[in-house]
């Protein structure tokens, strides 16, 4: 695999012509970047693009690597994981590229990461985790599926968040009767088959519901569905 030229500080990246998944680290401790392009390169079907050393250099790295994931450290100094997300999806906002993110957090419940999912990444993962837990949350953000538990992203909203007390008829009056049900049953975290499965209609069928509701709501995808439901007092 070709791997990009990085340095101490973090500031480096470029496009490439790859077929794998595409990564850039986001971390301010180089010895912890350098074992995680390690592991990220060591597989057939993803690769490291890029490295920053805070938010602030991320933004840059992202739009020349235009990578498919972004591990976004939480906690980095002047600008941190949570600031460094915001520029991101800022930057797409404008017509720049949008990755999926993933932020990484040492604590199991921590209001950073669940800030840092409000502001739009995609999921997150405790900096701890087994190797195999990192690769396969980064294949799994990469197909478009979230990678928290519905029941973590309850337990950091019970803690942390979930203090807007909309009623339930206002937040999903945009919704027919159906995008209500299918929505629910997403926002528990069921698969798209096994929506499915419960409405009696197709995979497909979902897959269209689902882009429906996440257009309505102003969503980006089904992490944020998960968080606007729990804030919303919707499960």
């Amino acid at each position: 695999m070709t791997v990009i030229d990085h340095d101490d500080h973090g500031d480096s990246g470029g496009p490439v012509a790859k077929s794998e998944i595409t990564v850039v680290l986001v971390d301010d401790q180089a010895l912890f970047r350098s074992g995680l392009r390690m592991l990220i390169d060591s597989q057939n079907d993803m690769t490291v693009v890029g490295e920053a050393g805070d938010g602030a250099s991320a933004q840059g790295v992202v739009a020349r690597s235009r990578p498919d994931v972004v591990l976004m450290d939480i906690r980095m100094p002047q600008v941190d994981g949570i600031a460094g997300t915001e520029r991101i999806v800022q930057a797409a906002d404008s017509g720049g590229h949008l990755p999926r993110i993933i932020v990484l957090t040492t604590f199991d419940l921590d209001e950073g990461a669940a800030r840092a999912i409000k502001a739009g990444a995609s999921g997150f993962v405790l900096k701890d985790a087994e190797p195999e837990f990192l690769l396969s949350a980064i294949r799994t953000v990469h197909a478009g599926t979230a990678v928290i538990a519905p029941s973590a992203t309850a337990e950091l909203f019970q803690h942390f968040g979930g203090r807007i007390a909309a009623d339930r008829n206002v937040a999903l009056g945009a919704l027919s009767d159906r995008e209500r049900e299918i929505f629910l049953l997403a926002a528990r975290g069921l698969s798209n088959a096994e929506i499915a499965s419960h409405e009696y209609v197709s995979d497909a069928t979902v897959k269209t519901h689902i882009s429906r509701i996440l257009a309505k709501l102003g969503l980006r995808d089904r992490v944020q569905l998960v968080v606007f439901a729990y804030e919303h007092r919707l499960i």
